[in-house]
């Protein structure tokens, strides 16, 4: 083992770096850390076979660098005492006080806890790390630091688990590190996790930058001196540096959006950094007036910052040469922010003064988890890929309110922004005062209206295809529960009267609550709604408890002896050719209705036809009354079941499928269900304005259980975005 091994920083160095930073740390609580944190990994080794202990004292002279406070610099060298040595969370509570013990807890990972699948425990490790973030942001700052460490060092792996690793950095560590504005962790990420993801484009960009650096470097130092000759005289204090734009903002623009590296404006760019921000806009004059700008390629950061705090005056230009180039404008606050982001706090200010400000700055966190209470743990992953992503777009409302929303954001997204129910009214949107589809994509600078009504028609449900942002996907979820109570509700109720009125049951209404009340308390129900939304979705079964129910009813209402309750051994069903069972009639003709095309697996309910038998349609069906007993001829609505034993048939399956639009998308899908030998009977195709192909595709499979795998499988296909029952 050589003596410096690449990447680590031992004890020495990190005292070195805090005795030559401007803090004034405590060198006795992180002393006794390291001792522990020395003596708890004693001999245990890195995979590449490097003492354990150089691990958490690099990772803590990450965090001297970023400017973290003492208690950080602890936490981060014993932030693996607890969960890889013998020494509890309680025991570091003891000696080192709560703040450090929470600061661990924070970035522990829940190994020890059993889930189903790689994903959930993902989604929950990092649903933790958000809920420790919005107590103390420090935790995220620490993981943050960790996880750049152990991808600088991830070259001793499997080359799986380096993709596996890399992948959850792009998709989960990046965009948060880009949220609370730490560029250089964010970037340096990136960079390193291209480089495992797609070698081959990481070492292509490395050597083309290598080619062009010395031309530009120079032409680079051109601009500079031309403009610090301009402004020495006209602006103090003025600071010019040349930047080169990260690895992975390269292969964006690249591999990804078809660009070659000459059409890529701002590889090298001129940074200026001034005092003020009146002489931002002063030097922007003068930019102006020396070089010629490109039109629309101006971003005034200052007036609108990004919401990680992100303030600069972004020009393209042309010099004399021909060569467009960028120059960013900016004050050294703005620098310390862009640079530091949220670290900054703690390495300009010496921890945080304005505390509200602080929390107003990470509310994001708490937005984040409030709209994944109520969805499946692993849709934070998701969230996180939506709404954290580095390209925003912002817009305004006619009031001028700002709104930073991600890339792709549509009218719908911006609606949900500015309210719940402006997004649950609205029907429809002007965009620059012209109205425009409901699926319009915006962009920078546009100004949305949302059109509403004052009756709440609420969302639609093709919404959830169209949206982008997790908010707004969450709202019109929770718009659709509470639509689906009301009518489980409705349900419910119509199934126990039937129930009351087939044992001559009837209790007033407004003693049914009271003579409900025991019943509801065993079903954990609180209230009456409750009960019938219960029986309405299936949770609870009147089968189960009628008995009880007719037994209260002789006690409190008859002077009788309650009746003896016969509980009926179910009849054996017979088998029907048909694959359904339709109560009270035995192998009747039953066709499948065309309007839904329900399969096996869905549930069903069979309405009777004038000489065709029953007709077969899915309960969700828009042609099934919701409230059958209310309907024009309930007595047609029988109630159906799919039979345990479906003879061998097959069904036809209607599928809608959006797509990014390409060339080989229909062949691709095609030669798909040709692999999985599905019949196809027809499939039409169509462009919308935004670029996005709409493919319907009916096929034959055996059962809902069948299609899943169907989608599933259709959904690997590149450029896929949704795919869903027409």
């Amino acid at each position: 083992m050589p003596d410096k091994p690449k990447y680590y920083q031992d004890y020495n160095e990190l005292v070195e770096l805090m005795k030559n930073s401007d803090h004034n740390y405590n060198y006795d609580l992180i002393d006794r850390a390291y001792q522990l944190a020395d003596k708890m990994h004693g001999d245990q080794r890195r995979a590449s076979g490097i003492p354990y202990i150089l691990h958490p004292t690099t990772v803590a002279c990450i965090l001297v660098e970023l400017g973290m406070d003492s208690e950080s610099i602890a936490a981060a060298l014993l932030h693996d005492v607890v969960e890889d040595t013998p020494v509890t969370l309680q025991e570091v509570t003891k000696m080192f006080g709560s703040e450090i013990a929470n600061l661990i807890d924070g970035v522990t990972k829940l190994g020890k806890i059993p889930y189903s699948s790689r994903e959930e425990q993902q989604a929950e490790n990092i649903r933790k790390m958000l809920i420790a973030m919005s107590n103390d942001i420090r935790v995220i700052i620490i993981k943050l630091a960790d996880r750049l460490h152990n991808m600088r060092t991830i070259e001793c792996m499997k080359e799986q688990h380096r993709r596996d690793k890399a992948l959850e950095v792009m998709e989960v560590y990046a965009p948060i590190a880009h949220r609370l504005g730490i560029r250089a962790i964010k970037e340096e990420l990136e960079d390193l996790s291209i480089r495992y993801l797609d070698p081959i484009g990481y070492v292509e960009i490395e050597k083309q930058l290598e080619l062009k650096s010395k031309d530009r470097l120079n032409f680079v130092s051109e601009i500079k001196q031309q403009l610090y000759d301009r402004l020495k005289d006209e602006i103090s204090n003025v600071y010019i540096e040349g930047r080169v734009k990260s690895i992975h903002g390269i292969y964006k623009k690249t591999f990804m959006k078809g660009r070659t590296m000459d059409q890529i404006y701002d590889i090298f760019a001129v940074r200026v950094i001034v005092d003020s921000v009146a002489d931002c806009y002063n030097v922007l004059g003068v930019v102006h007036d020396i070089f010629k700008p490109l039109p629309n390629r101006f971003k005034d950061y200052i007036s609108t910052p990004k919401p990680n705090m992100y303030q600069s005056l972004h020009t393209t230009v042309i010099g004399k040469e021909g060569i467009p180039f960028e120059i960013q404008i900016r004050t050294w606050e703005m620098h310390y922010t862009a640079e530091y982001g949220i670290a900054a706090h703690w390495k300009y200010k010496e921890g945080i003064t304005k505390k509200n400000s602080l929390d107003e700055r990470l509310a994001w966190i708490r937005k984040m988890l409030e709209n994944q209470s109520d969805n499946d743990s692993t849709d934070i992953v998701r969230t996180i890929k939506t709404d954290l992503v580095p390209e925003e777009v912002f817009v305004f409302t006619p009031k001028g309110d700002v709104l930073s929303l991600p890339t792709g954001a549509t009218v719908i997204d911006v609606a949900y922004a500015i309210h719940s129910e402006v997004g649950n009214r609205m029907i429809g949107a002007k965009v620059d005062k012209r109205i425009v589809p409901i699926d319009y994509k915006v962009t920078t600078g546009e100004i949305v209206e949302i059109m509403t009504t004052k009756e709440s028609g609420g969302p639609k449900r093709d919404w959830l295809n169209i949206v982008r942002t997790s908010e707004a996907r969450s709202k019109i979820r929770l718009w659709f529960k509470r639509e689906k109570r009301d009518e489980n509700i409705q349900e419910g109720k119509a199934q126990l009267e039937n129930e009351f009125k087939r044992l001559n049951i009837s209790v007033p209404e407004k003693e049914l609550s009271e003579f409900l009340a025991d019943v509801m308390h065993r079903q954990n129900c609180n209230t009456i709604d409750d009960f019938y939304a219960s029986i309405g979705y299936g949770g609870i079964q009147l089968w189960r408890i009628l008995p009880r129910i007719k037994e209260e009813y002789f006690k409190k209402y008859t002077a009788a002896e309650p009746a003896t309750v016969v509980v009926k051994e179910p009849v054996p069903k017979k088998k029907v050719s048909s694959g359904v069972n339709i109560e009270g009639l035995d192998d009747c003709l039953v066709k499948y209705s065309r309007c839904c095309n329900p399969l096996p697996g869905d549930e069903i309910i069979g309405f009777i036809t004038r000489g065709y038998g029953v007709s077969v349609h899915k309960r969700s069906c828009s042609n099934v009354p919701k409230d059958i007993e209310h309907s024009p001829e309930p007595e047609r609505w029988v109630k159906a079941e799919w039979a345990n034993t479906i003879v061998n048939e097959t069904f036809k399956a209607n599928l809608q499928i959006s797509a990014t639009d390409r060339t080989g998308l229909l062949a691709d899908i095609t030669n798909q269900l040709s692999a999985m030998h599905i019949f196809i009977h027809n499939l039409n195709s169509r462009e919308t304005k935004n670029g996005v192909a709409i493919i319907e595709v009916s096929v034959t499979v055996n059962g809902i259980n069948h299609l899943k795998m169907v989608i599933s499988r259709l959904s690997g296909i590149s450029g896929i975005v949704s795919i869903g029952r027409n």
